[in-house]
């Protein structure tokens, strides 16, 4: 989003907005649909909302071609909550999960999943410093593993996998957060993805999950009420209140995305985006990326200098240009520009721009 004149948001998340997405949703505080008051003061039981709510699944479906046997469902407590969730909604007390560790965000998943059950490391990078994604063929999955989790995008370390793994009977968990609705997906290679939405869709907080059907119905007696998949889905997310203007906001995102041409146009001109960079990056050592470019993130470009004394100049001059947020992640240092899916095109040229200016002047 353009947040001011000349000024341009690289953030990791809270992300990007479009500017009519921004204006749409102002409306709506003053006057939602016509009722004379804001969505923030509606009723999550009323008709306009209940309408609103099956409207969005709806485009989730369709956006992803989400087959019939999947459920979609809106939960809170952002993605990391997931961590949490889907052991204790998907895995029985004694069964054991696998995970593939690629980055700082699958990690983190890793250590929360063995807090409830046994979390099988299947693979990691972590020795090579998170600079790629693993072959399926290294992956150490034996028959008893209950399900395998995924990070397909990671935010922090700029690693994304090139394509949906096939993991055969294994149901495959993946939390794409970062990449979801970047690009097509394989829906039937998972069990179950799920997607905090402020990075490609707008608010915090919340998390969007399509669930196989017939891995419901398994959570522990012990899982909060609110946060068991099952028990949501047959109360069409009207358990408890839902996140109201999130869902709206997502909604919002959902026209704009189809505006744009939907998935399949979004997702090249966002390869475009970050060739942009990855090709000034590549030029010469100046700059460098960690990642080989065959696992290189198409939506958080993660770089530096190889002088690393340069690095704080960088984005002090990039600030002062109007270039914000431009910092690496806290884990895992250097520089990132995240690119979702609309982060405009002027905000890219901008900034390949300063990176060409600073390397001729500090190189």
């Amino acid at each position: 989003m353009v947040c001011g004149e000349g000024v341009y948001n690289f953030a990791a998340g809270p992300a990007t907005l479009p500017p009519e997405v921004l204006e749409r949703a102002r409306a709506s505080l003053s006057d939602w649909q016509g009722l004379g008051y804001s969505l923030l003061e509606a009723p999550f039981t009323g008709d306009e909302f209940k309408a609103l709510m099956d409207i969005t699944r709806l485009q989730v479906k369709t956006a992803l071609a989400v087959p019939d046997r999947y459920q979609v469902i809106f939960l809170q407590g952002g993605a990391s909550a997931q961590f949490s969730l889907v052991p204790l909604n998907l895995l029985p007390p004694k069964a054991t999960a696998g995970y593939v560790e690629t980055g700082h965000w699958s990690a983190r998943a890793l250590e929360e999943g063995r807090r409830y059950g046994n979390s099988h490391l299947a693979a990691s990078t972590r020795k090579s410093g998170f600079d790629r994604v693993p072959a399926v063929s290294e992956w150490a999955l034996s028959d008893d593993i209950h399900y395998c989790h995924i990070t397909p995008n990671e935010t922090a370390n700029g690693v994304q996998f090139p394509e949906d793994p096939d993991c055969g009977e294994i149901p495959l968990i993946a939390d794409m957060t970062s990449e979801f609705l970047s690009r097509a997906v394989d829906i039937e290679r998972y069990g179950m993805i799920y997607a905090g939405t402020q990075k490609n869709l707008g608010p915090t907080g919340l998390v969007i999950a399509i669930i196989r059907e017939d891995l419901l119905g398994q959570a522990r007696p012990e899982t909060p009420t609110v946060f068991n998949y099952q028990t949501q889905i047959e109360h069409q997310n009207h358990i408890n209140t839902p996140l109201m203007f999130g869902i709206y906001l997502v909604h919002l995102m959902l026209d704009w995305l189809e505006e744009q041409g939907g998935v399949s146009a979004i997702h090249p001109h966002n390869i475009v985006q970050s060739e942009a960079l990855y090709r000034i990056i590549d030029e010469d050592d100046f700059f460098y990326c960690p990642v080989m470019p065959e696992y290189r993130s198409i939506m958080n470009v993660c770089f530096g200098t190889r002088d690393e004394s340069h690095q704080q100049r960088f984005l002090a001059e990039a600030e002062a240009m109007g270039l914000m947020n431009l910092a690496g992640h806290s884990h895992a240092g250097g520089l990132r520009a995240s690119l979702y899916n609309a982060q405009p095109d002027a905000a890219v040229a901008a900034l390949a721009s300063f990176m060409t200016s600073f390397r001729k002047r500090y190189g």
